[in-house]
């Protein structure tokens, strides 16, 4: 079957929900990496999807793909169902890995047309010379990829992955490792392809990324911590959060960190945000430093960073150690 005939039976079978999966379980050697994960993400739609090292992130996009059978879990993903239509779905989905996965030794073109060989694209030469012109890269087609710098290469795979016009992209860590104008860059191109309609799950470790999404879904250990927007993932949240400010605030870290009832103390710049969800815990964790000199205490709102931090202090990992108080410990330290 030719790419656009599979493209239209996959619009024939298009509901509001570009990716509709319940209870996603997958288990290496008895362990569950992604253990009961659900995800909605509407068509034309930008979900951030974050978590830690390890948390899954990874695992779940591949079986969103196809590339990987879930192990319990059922749902649909662009309207084709996730067990029974893998490789319809394969066809309408374009996946940017976050090792950089083409040809080194060919150039921007030759990696291009090898893909559209690959999706068996009509008018071949048509579509490497559109997607030349769609991402910036037309004057630099015959340059080797291996000789491209990290930003180039980027745009070179988000290249590859919508030569086939896919109607979702699932993008992971795609902007690790770039410069900043790379990144803001690749960021707008990728509000441009949501606002043709074009789905997007993009992994990112990057608090400014996660802003930029319509929706954020934040996973630790396997399982889902929060899902929604920005304003509800914060307000659901119900952090309590101190700001310090001071020369010396970085010999607070510890010793609150080690304070009942404080779920996380982040750094930004020469102040901490304290955070928790009992305010009387956290203002009898700060009280001993109050009075010190030099520094300044004031009640902040809490942000996404605030809460994500907040969220895996408090998650189980899949991997420590059965014992409640060591796990509690991992979890710390993972904070």
């Amino acid at each position: 079957m030719s790419a656009a005939s599979v493209q239209g039976a996959g619009h024939g079978t298009a509901t509001a929900l570009a990716i509709d999966v319940r209870g996603l379980t997958k288990r290496y050697s008895g362990r569950a990496v992604v253990d009961d994960v659900s995800l909605q993400v509407r068509s034309g739609r930008i979900c951030g999807f974050l978590g830690p090292n390890g948390s899954g992130k990874t695992t779940t996009i591949r079986m969103l793909c196809g590339l990987l059978t879930p192990d319990a879990g059922e749902g649909n993903c662009l309207g084709f169902d996730l067990r029974t239509q893998a490789n319809e779905i394969r066809r309408q989905v374009g996946y940017m890995t976050q090792k950089f996965g083409l040809y080194e030794d060919l150039s921007i073109r030759q990696n291009l047309d090898f893909v559209a060989r690959l999706y068996e694209i009509a008018d071949r030469r048509g579509a490497v010379d559109r997607t030349l012109e769609r991402l910036g890269l037309a004057e630099r087609q015959h340059q080797l990829a291996g000789a491209l710098s990290g930003g180039w290469k980027q745009r070179l795979a988000l290249a590859a992955c919508l030569m086939h016009e896919p109607r979702l992209l699932l993008l992971d860590e795609p902007t690790a490792g770039v410069d900043p104008k790379a990144r803001r860059d690749f960021w707008d191109e990728i509000h441009s392809l949501a606002a043709q309609g074009i789905t997007v799950l993009v992994s990112t470790h990057y608090m400014d990324e996660a802003e930029r999404c319509h929706e954020l879904c934040y996973i630790a250990y396997g399982k889902t911590l929060a899902r929604g927007t920005e304003a509800q993932i914060i307000e659901e949240a119900g952090l309590v959060v101190w700001a310090v400010q001071g020369a010396d605030v970085a010999t607070l870290v510890e010793p609150l960190k080690a304070a009942e009832g404080v779920l996380s103390v982040a750094a930004f710049g020469s102040s901490l945000h304290v955070a928790g969800r009992d305010a009387a815990q956290i203002e009898r964790a700060i009280a001993p430093y109050r009075d010190r000199p030099g520094l300044r205490w004031a009640r902040t709102d809490a942000n996404l960073e605030d809460v994500f931090i907040s969220l895996i202090a408090t998650a189980q990992d899949n991997f420590a150690s059965s014992d409640p108080k060591r796990a509690q410990k991992t979890s710390r330290r993972s904070a």
